[in-house]
């Protein structure tokens, strides 16, 4: 089955109020990293950040909120994601952030697979 282009996406209160508070002057993006470490295992991240200048939105499938808000998403995360997810903040202080909220079978598939 093919890789979703078009992600629906829902933002839980504590969501909606980060962005409020923190708007962007791009979009925002879904990005995915894999590294190698030392021992040969892959380490994968995902975190939600603004839109850098080296961001081609053609290498991206697009993702929205319900009011509109359109957001970027790595074809790698999207080839591993569910075609609706949520988002949520997590942590505490400074280091709050905008974050995916998915089961724990969704960031098994997205960060094991």
């Amino acid at each position: 089955m093919p890789a979703a282009t078009n992600f629906q996406l829902k933002a839980d209160a504590k969501a909606r109020e980060w962005l409020d508070l923190h708007p962007a002057a791009g979009l925002r993006v879904v990005a995915y990293d894999v590294h190698r470490c030392c021992g040969g295992g892959k380490i994968c991240q995902v975190k939600v950040r603004a839109q850098s200048g080296k961001d081609d939105p053609h290498e991206f499938a697009t993702g929205a909120l319900e009011d509109g808000t359109r957001f970027l998403i790595d074809r790698r995360a999207a080839a591993r994601l569910p075609s609706r997810f949520g988002l949520t903040v997590r942590g505490i202080g400074r280091l709050k952030h905008l974050d995916l909220d998915l089961d724990a079978d969704q960031w098994g598939t997205l960060l094991y697979d």
